[in-house]
């Protein structure tokens, strides 16, 4: 009797519910959608084009697979893996016999380029609508723009490590299974045409030598300037045979006044040994407003203990690049050595001992770390050095670059890199203006942009006649050695076979396999299997 009364009440209880609810109760309230709804204020704008920058972090941040940045690296002119370091998604990059189009870096590059696209697309469909109100044109421009310079960012990036690529301007309001591979000129010129928008819509950046964290218009520093923009068109100009376009934007960059090479101490290691070289890399230098004169865009971190979010995912950078000291007895993690790596790459031998002349300030020991000494107090060999022989130089003491020294004491054993990147600075446009001239055969005026970076390093003149495309990617390796993206480069400038087989020759894990198909990356074989209703063409060779 019981049990029935109960199940009495429950269905009177339901008949009211419906009673009193009717047809109401079928409306349905939507909370996630394939795309955002609309946006409609300036407010939902802004957070928007901050979740583009978030989104761009993630490329940098990734570490799921820890090799990550072997990936763009190892496998080159400038690095390889020493054996038992490798962590699994680098291997294809330097034993390119294993590069198939199930690839993990190929996938995640793709995935990460068109997600970008599409967030970029929602924004810019929404800022052109022309019914939207209260915003000005100037604001509505402002926001297309850096919306648009991200998508050309990652077009950039697809373009260089896959060739011709679908194109997509608009958001994706359902699932689409039929895109086909545009013409590589036709994704060039929809990189350009963005570009060309930023460039004129972007805001301007503060004086030289101002505090100021905020562009002109009030927006942070950190967001997305013009030269950013110019920076860019300029090395798109370069990849699609456009030379003198490309020297143009550098030469407008140099002369705007808003950036200077950096050529004395600053900052918060001023009083300490080192040069104004290396005063850039330290975390709390590397910003436009904390002194670092010649940043054009970089890209800012916070640690997450004090600022939550402050990072995505953890940067491997530092555990990469910097050597495995640690494991040494009489070693002990330090903040003078940067903290804790575990060398998953290694300089080659060219870098160490080929590339540099002695009294390069880029060379000093203050970048390039050659020697250590054990500093375990106590220790009978305390303040002595580490003997530079046998295999634990393959690793443990390993010459390495500073650039991404980071030491976090409430991490010591550091997972995670609180650091900001510097994604475009000074130092590059020359070098940039240098390949433009070369291009054009104006060696005379090319040798001239590369002497101010050489000059500024302490290094030799280079004369008009020693200037050649090897010489200028020599330079870039000097200058923006562990910065610049080294692999796309060489696929940029279609010499990353030449360059690797002729530098990258050790017998430790050497390179295998790679070959002229190399110079483009595969085409992700679940993205042709799901396109199921046009055919996704793969890269010749996968």
């Amino acid at each position: 009797m019981k049990k029935n009364l109960i199940i009495i009440l429950a269905v009177s209880a339901g008949l009211q519910f419906f009673s009193s609810c009717k047809k109401d109760f079928l409306d349905e309230d939507v909370y996630s959608a394939y795309a955002p709804e609309t946006l409609t204020d300036s407010l939902g704008f802004e957070a928007s084009i901050v979740g583009l920058h978030n989104h761009l972090s993630t490329f940098f941040s990734y570490s799921d697979p820890q090799g990550w940045p072997s990936v763009w690296h190892a496998g080159t002119d400038i690095a390889f893996v020493p054996p038992t370091q490798k962590q699994g998604i680098e291997v294809p990059y330097y034993d390119y016999n294993q590069l198939i189009s199930t690839d993990g870096a190929a996938s995640f590059t793709w995935g990460w380029a068109y997600r970008m696209i599409n967030n970029a697309n929602i924004i810019i469909v929404n800022a052109d609508n022309p019914n939207l109100g209260g915003m000005t044109l100037t604001n509505k421009n402002s926001i297309s723009a850096e919306a648009k310079f991200f998508r050309a960012y990652a077009y950039n990036i697809l373009a260089t490590c896959f060739g011709g690529v679908p194109i997509s301007t608009a958001p994706l309001t359902a699932p689409k299974t039929d895109f086909v591979r545009a013409p590589l000129d036709s994704v060039n010129s929809l990189i350009i045409r963005d570009l060309t928008f930023a460039t004129a819509n972007l805001t301007d950046v503060t004086a030289l030598g101002s505090t100021n964290k905020t562009h002109p218009n009030g927006k942070p520093a950190s967001r997305a300037n013009k030269y950013m923009a110019m920076q860019l068109l300029a090395e798109v100009y370069l990849r699609a045979n456009k030379p003198d376009l490309a020297e143009q934007q550098c030469a407008a960059i140099i002369s705007s006044g808003k950036f200077a090479l950096v050529n004395a101490r600053y900052g918060i290691k001023a009083s300490q040994p080192g040069d104004y070289y290396s005063d850039m890399f330290w975390f709390g230098n590397e910003r436009r407003y904390q002194g670092n004169r010649e940043a054009i865009w970089v890209m800012e971190q916070e640690n997450p203990t004090s600022v939550t979010g402050g990072i995505t995912n953890n940067p491997q950078q530092r555990r990469n690049w910097g050597a495995a000291y640690y494991q040494i007895t009489g070693m002990t993690i330090c903040d003078s050595l940067g903290g804790r790596g575990i060398a998953r790459m290694r300089l080659t031998d060219w870098v160490v001992y080929g590339l540099y002349e002695n009294n390069d300030v880029r060379n000093s020991h203050y970048n390039l770390r050659r020697k250590f000494y054990y500093n375990t107090p106590g220790n009978p060999n305390y303040g002595l050095q580490v003997p530079y022989t046998g295999a634990d130089t393959v690793f443990k003491i390993a010459p390495h670059t500073t650039k991404w020294y980071q030491y976090d004491p409430n991490d010591v054993f550091g997972f995670a890199m609180i650091k900001d990147f510097i994604l475009m600075r000074l130092g590059e446009t020359y070098l940039l203006q240098a390949e433009a001239q070369f291009r054009q055969n104006k060696f005379t005026e090319a040798a001239a942009s590369l002497n101010v970076i050489r000059a500024r390093a302490n290094a030799t003149p280079v004369t008009a006649g020693q200037v050649t495309l090897d010489y200028i990617l020599d330079e870039r390796a000097r200058e923006l050695l562990a910065e610049e993206n080294r692999r796309m480069t060489l696929m940029r400038t279609g010499t990353l076979v030449t360059r690797t087989s002729t530098r990258n020759v050790q017998t430790i894990n050497p390179v295998l396999g790679l070959t002229a198909k190399n110079l483009l990356m595969p085409i992700p074989q679940s993205e042709i299997n799901l396109n199921k209703d046009a055919i996704l063409e793969q890269n010749p060779g996968y």
